[in-house]
């Protein structure tokens, strides 16, 4: 995946975000899909963030590997 298919992918996940908190809340009554999607969000941010850094440091980007949910969402900074 090239990162504009990851931005791409990105930018649809971000809309179905936005319809979901937009929509009436017994379209997502549990809320388990609207954090899926948001837990997918982290992972394309996290993925592209590593692409973009291994051809800053002269490094194959496509190398780079979509974390699981648990890292991606337990990083602290």
């Amino acid at each position: 995946m090239n990162d504009q298919n990851v931005l791409k992918h990105i930018n649809d996940l971000v809309a179905e975000e936005q319809r979901l908190r937009d929509a009436p809340a017994d379209a997502d009554p549990s809320g388990k899909r609207l954090r899926d999607v948001e837990v997918q969000l982290d992972q394309c941010w996290d993925l592209l963030r590593q692409r973009r850094a291994r051809r800053e440091f002269g490094r194959n980007p496509d190398d780079a590997d979509v974390r699981d949910a648990g890292t991606v969402e337990g990083y602290t900074g």
